[in-house]
């Protein structure tokens, strides 16, 4: 009992003097970080700054962000692709603003529209065309970056 005793306090000891170790790669990873981090004064564990470094660099490598599109086609027939190009310039004919996106995500051929950051966006859109395109449902997906409106002052 005694030895055990002996190993759990030694073990216990020993966590606590590595983990005052301070990493030597912090001054490496300041040099990445955004100008308005940099000029923050925060006393913080290293690792919380490799993660935020990690998410910016992922995100500017990856160049979309999280959203939905109503998809209103998907085949996997012969002519498939034919079909799926067929269906996004008949629905440009009749909702000209909104941007149609074909995709293959084997083993379909795919027809998705909008670029929404939240379901209810889409909803919108899902709720004018589900008497035109019945198989019209909500997915989640990569989307392009929204464009910046212009604010307007009077």
């Amino acid at each position: 009992m005694n030895r055990f005793l002996l190993f759990i306090l030694s073990f216990l000891t020993s966590q606590m003097v590595f983990a005052q170790v301070i990493s030597t790669d912090e001054n490496t990873q300041e040099s990445n970080l955004p100008e308005i981090i940099k000029n923050l004064n925060v006393t913080q564990d290293s690792r919380i700054d490799k993660m935020l470094s990690w998410h910016v660099e992922n995100n500017k490598i990856k160049n979309k962000i999280d959203g939905y599109r109503v998809e209103i086609f998907f085949s996997s027939d012969l002519d498939a692709k034919v079909e799926a190009l067929n269906i996004k310039e008949e629905f440009l004919k009749i909702y000209p603003n909104y941007k149609v996106h074909v995709k293959y995500i084997s083993p379909n051929f795919r027809v998705r529209v909008g670029d929404f950051r939240t379901k209810n966006e889409a909803l919108k859109l899902y709720k004018e065309i589900k008497d035109t395109y019945r198989v019209a449902f909500i997915v989640s997906d990569a989307i392009d970056f929204p464009l910046m409106k212009q604010i307007q002052y009077e």
